[in-house]
């Protein structure tokens, strides 16, 4: 007994070191990114507009992935079989025209406009001088992206606690306090540069551990037959009904409006850049998500029920085949490429509620802030990052039971409320700012509602009738009311057939 005691120790002493290495590497890079990101609120919260192709590529690909894919798709494979492929391709498809044409179209009207945030642009493009349609924005964004970063916390906090024998409570403080020093410090830069970390870690085990696990089992021919015993469904990908088929490419539906991934757009040197951004972002997609399901597909074959997993949870799966088939210095960073996605979710989440709190209301609002020097507004930026930082950790152990049920639709309530607005602001010039407050509000509202009734979240993922409804309101009022008068130029701008720099016409 004293002897696997030792070993136990020995395996345990492995996977923290490893862990413990990857942390570190986090806070360095906010150390090191701190001075860069102080010169002032652009430098904060867009890296100064100064990010790489691929940087930008990888970050948004870790940002919007977060935990769901490592450990919601690998579970949704494992119960569904290959029919989760559904799952992945809308947003696959989705992310690919948003790098390629969207996001240019963003970064050349932000970048002109001087906008660091969606609610600076939505003002700038509607020439809103009220201040509503940022405060309604700014109100959405607070309520998603708050309890999403709560979530996040818990997530890790479980998550630190199955691996290494702590509370749960001490697991979220955790998590919570390497992903505020790295933010806090560095800012957007640091983050941007954590994420491309983090989405290595993500796809160097969501192709190792499949690799190994169907190697040890006897190779594809072993597993797919194992699968084909168990259930022909599972390597059937249209045994799924017509409503979750439909449910699940309407996933992808969510990315033209989750502002942390509308800032990585923003954020590139040039626009024309967002094209190989594409690329790039496309292949480590499609690299991830077949890794997700293969994981599925071999672990159901390796633990055909349920009853064989950790709680008899399918969501448990990554990290325990991690930890069966790999050395334990290697599950250390398996563990880490979980932090990862979690942490690449919540450090910029964190940074867009920030923005939303310093940027869109104290800047806009208070005249006292608008002649305070650009690193005052820095300082003022860290303090709430650490406000709100402070306000996800209470709110995810008040709320840990029922605080899911609101992350499972934060994804879809961000883009139902925003997408639409976002696209046909930025492609049909008769978009009014009256349109764009009764399509935020429509797709909020849908939103919540659609997922609070069991019958309608029956039919089909909530996600999907909030953003046409959305933007079918956001037309129907449009045509009842008027466009801003410079939405010619803007939009020419935005295309890229105009110059930001030429005076206009008198």
């Amino acid at each position: 007994m004293e002897g696997a005691g030792n070993v136990a120790l020995r395996v345990d002493l492995w996977a923290f070191g490893a862990f413990a290495f990857y942390l570190v590497v986090m806070v360095v890079i906010g150390v090191v990114a701190a001075r860069f990101s102080s010169a002032g609120l652009d430098e904060y919260f867009l890296a100064g507009r100064k990010l790489r192709s691929f940087v930008v590529a990888l970050s948004a690909v870790a940002s919007g992935r977060s935990s769901w894919l490592l450990l919601g798709v690998t579970g949704m494979a494992y119960v569904r079989g290959v029919g989760a492929v559904w799952a992945v391709v809308g947003y696959i498809l989705v992310e690919l025209f948003m790098f390629a044409f969207v996001g240019r179209r963003l970064r050349r009207l932000t970048g002109a406009s001087g906008d660091i945030t969606v609610p600076d642009f939505l003002e700038s493009r509607f020439e809103d001088r009220s201040g509503l349609l940022r405060v309604v924005a700014v109100t959405v964004i607070l309520i998603f992206m708050v309890t999403y970063v709560a979530a996040q916390f818990t997530a890790g906090g479980k998550t630190f606690a199955a691996s290494f024998g702590i509370s749960s409570f001490e697991g979220v403080l955790v998590t919570a306090t390497i992903v505020l020093i790295y933010t806090l410090l560095g800012g957007f830069l640091a983050v941007s540069l954590t994420d491309l970390l983090q989405a290595i870690f993500m796809i160097t085990f969501l192709v190792l551990i499949p690799v190994v696990a169907f190697s040890r089992f006897g190779g594809w021919t072993a597993v797919f037959s194992t699968l084909r015993g168990l259930d022909p469904r599972l390597l059937d990908p249209f045994a799924l009904s017509a409503g979750v088929v439909i449910g699940f490419l309407g996933i992808g539906f969510g990315s033209p409006g989750n502002p942390h991934i509308l800032v990585r757009y923003m954020s590139i040197r040039r626009a024309s850049d967002l094209r190989l951004s594409a690329l790039w972002g496309t292949i480590w997609n499609v690299v991830m998500a077949w890794g997700a399901i293969y994981i599925g597909l071999v672990g159901r074959a390796f633990y055909p029920t349920k009853n064989l997993l950790p709680g008899a949870d399918p969501e448990k799966l990554y990290p325990y085949l991690a930890q069966q088939h790999l050395h334990p210095l290697l599950f250390g960073f398996v563990v880490a490429a979980i932090f990862a996605a979690i942490m690449s979710t919540a450090d910029s989440q964190l940074l867009v509620a920030a923005s939303g709190v310093i940027r869109d209301l104290y800047q806009r609002f208070s005249r006292g802030a608008r002649t305070l020097p650009r690193k005052e507004l820095v300082k003022l930026s860290r303090i709430t990052v650490l406000v709100l930082t402070v306000l996800a950790v209470l709110l995810g152990q008040v709320a840990s039971k029922w605080i899911f049920w609101l992350v499972l639709f934060a994804w879809g309530g961000l883009g139902a409320s925003f997408g639409p607005v976002i696209l046909l602001s930025l492609y049909w010039k008769r978009t009014t700012k009256a349109g764009a407050l009764a399509g935020i509000v429509t797709g909020t509202l849908v939103e919540i509602v659609w997922n609070q009734t069991p019958a309608l979240k029956a039919i089909v993922y909530e996600l999907v009738p909030a953003f046409l409804l959305s933007t079918l309101v956001v037309i129907a009022v449009s045509l009842l009311t008027q466009p801003p008068a410079g939405v010619d130029r803007l939009l020419a701008i935005a295309s890229g057939k105009a110059d930001p720099h030429e005076q206009r016409e008198p």
